[in-house]
């Protein structure tokens, strides 16, 4: 399971958005072994006066969150994050410069989703990747 927010300028997500949700997909499905149709991505709109960013920054900057159940490998975590760096510099000519990644685990546990505890539920894909 996971959760993916995106925050950026309304001005610059609003044409990017779709190819954006596509390249994070396509990384999250490679990187993790998720299935083609778990996609849970939203969209954080900021006006200009809503957004600080670090000098050096461009309008073009991105916060990318990635929220999910804790069992993966660093290697794992890793190889997701340098894709994603790759797939949107290339894609979208981002700079890597004004895109940040984290990605924040909790247990199984912590998760509440089909009216069950993520512990509880039986996925059909693996965590430990």
């Amino acid at each position: 399971m996971s959760q993916i927010k995106v925050y950026g300028l309304k001005t610059n997500l609003k044409n990017i958005k779709s190819q954006l949700s596509d390249i994070i997909h396509y990384c999250v499905v490679e990187a993790l072994s998720f299935p083609k149709n778990k996609r849970a991505h939203r969209f954080i709109n900021l006006e200009k006066e809503d957004f600080y960013y670090p000098e050096g920054r461009t309008d073009k900057y991105i916060i990318i969150e990635i929220m999910m159940i804790a069992g993966r490998t660093v290697t794992t975590k890793k190889n997701l994050i340098k894709m994603l760096f790759k797939e949107i510099h290339e894609q979208l000519h981002i700079s890597t410069i004004d895109i940040e990644i984290v990605i924040l685990e909790s247990p199984a546990s912590n998760w509440g989703f089909r009216g069950m505890t993520g512990d509880e539920v039986s996925l059909n894909y693996k965590i430990e990747v």
